[in-house]
């Protein structure tokens, strides 16, 4: 038996469990679980003492390309994705010009080859002028959902109204992503505070009603029109609590920050680094997302990764812009998680290669199986580092976790088979392509 790859001595997660096993990977593919020792190939890795995982996924990522390169570019984010032991990312939509219409989808899956690291997939922005092609618009090679901002964005892609939201739930089928804030509550809000307050203001701002009553809008539409939909980067306890009784048609996402900051602490050490949408809450908050995520309330952990300059992130408040780095730093603070007892390498799995493949109907990833795509995040579940903003691949340079050290480091990432990052260094050129989605 000869293989293109062969991936020896590691401990495979695979959906019926851990074992250690050899694994041979062919034309880009899984070809065989438990290889015989006498099996050769073109290329061998010792994976002996690391475990081997699915290609982790964060499906939530903002590369902001087209936009402002000196930030980040479709390039340098699909790097710092590999460098973290990420082999496929959703990208948002929310770039200059947004990607909204079908020209703009064709045009950034042409730009994708030869500049991404990893596996992409496409969000497509769901407006109030492009409703009548949404339908259309999901069913785009590439395209992983259509993505609602129902607040907190410009007002060319905002839907904010229930009338709108209501068009856009019957517009297809594929379920659809949403950023869950109240715009209405936002907007009355915003007299109530002024410019220079501290950075803590923008949690009191963006306050958890805001978030929940953005929710409440949104599964009373959902369940009026049957439409599937994900609530992104759920940050309130209250919500999580109420979503529980949506499951017939939400899923939910919560973020690697929400998990592990708490606020008021992190404005106080972070300032502008640690602004983000929806805020950073408090220890009550955070403890909720925990009983969420061990309950199986909670389907899916990305990383929101949204890049500023660091010089942007130092103006007061509120003119800093809400967005943090995060999609090299995932896997890592995720597996020092683990490391602290707080949730399975198994669940950590399912919410970042099973979950995102199931919720987005993506084909070929997200489980190591035969005959599946031959994506590997292999990490070494011992090793101690610390988190320095040198590391970081993004032109920004910043990461809101500099000097947290971590228990778990992504050691190897393998895209298709092909070795892409092995101890921290990229390897070869930029293999990605676009992922498959079922229609």
């Amino acid at each position: 038996m000869h293989y293109d790859l062969l991936i020896r001595g590691g401990t495979c997660v695979t959906p019926w469990g851990s074992d250690t096993m050899d694994v041979g990977v062919r034309d880009g593919r899984i070809a065989a679980l438990g290889v015989p020792a006498g099996a050769t190939a073109e290329a061998v890795i010792d994976a002996a003492g690391l475990h081997v995982l699915p290609g982790l996924i964060d499906s939530h990522v903002h590369l902001r390309d087209p936009g402002d390169p000196a930030v980040e570019t479709i390039e340098t984010g699909t790097r710092a994705a590999i460098l973290g032991g990420i082999a496929t990312l959703f990208d948002m939509p929310n770039t200059v010009p947004p990607v909204a219409d079908a020209g703009r989808v064709a045009w950034k899956r042409d730009y994708v080859a030869g500049r991404s690291w990893c596996d992409i997939g496409l969000y497509v922005a769901g407006t109030k002028t492009n409703i009548d092609a949404l339908a259309a618009l999901e069913r785009e090679a590439g395209v992983c959902a259509v993505k609602v901002f129902a607040g907190s964005s410009t007002a060319a892609l905002m839907i904010e109204d229930d009338a709108h939201l209501e068009r856009a739930m019957r517009a297809g089928h594929r379920r659809m992503a949403f950023h869950s804030e109240d715009e209405y509550r936002l907007q009355a809000r915003k007299a109530l505070f002024s410019r220079g307050q501290p950075y803590r203001t923008h949690m009191a701002w963006r306050d958890p009603e805001c978030a929940f009553l953005g929710t409440r809008r949104l599964m009373a539409l959902a369940r009026r029109t049957g439409r599937a939909t994900h609530i992104l980067h759920v940050s309130t306890a209250e919500e999580l609590a109420y979503l529980r009784d949506f499951r017939d048609v939400a899923t939910v996402e919560v973020l690697v920050n929400h998990l592990t900051q708490v606020a008021p602490e992190c404005y106080d050490t972070l300032g502008g680094l640690g602004v983000m949408n929806p805020p950073i809450r408090d220890a009550r908050h955070r403890a909720a997302a925990w009983a969420a995520l061990r309950d199986g309330t909670v389907d899916t952990v990305g990383s929101d990764h949204a890049p500023h300059a660091r010089a942007a992130k130092a103006q007061p408040w509120p003119d800093c812009p809400a967005g943090l780095t995060g999609v090299q730093t995932l896997v890592p603070v995720m597996l020092d998680h683990v490391a602290a007892g707080r949730l399975s390498l198994a669940r950590l799995v399912d919410l970042m290669a099973a979950g995102p493949a199931r919720v987005y109907g993506l084909l070929g990833k997200g489980r190591i199986a035969a005959g599946y795509d031959a994506d590997f995040t292999l990490v070494d579940l011992k090793a101690h580092r610390r988190i320095e903003e040198s590391w970081i691949a993004s032109p920004c340079g910043w990461t809101p976790f500099a000097g947290l050290n971590v228990t778990g480091w992504p050691v190897a990432t393998i895209v298709r088979g092909t070795p892409v990052m092995r101890d921290d260094a990229v390897l070869g050129e930029p293999v990605g392509r676009l992922a498959r989605f079922a229609a």
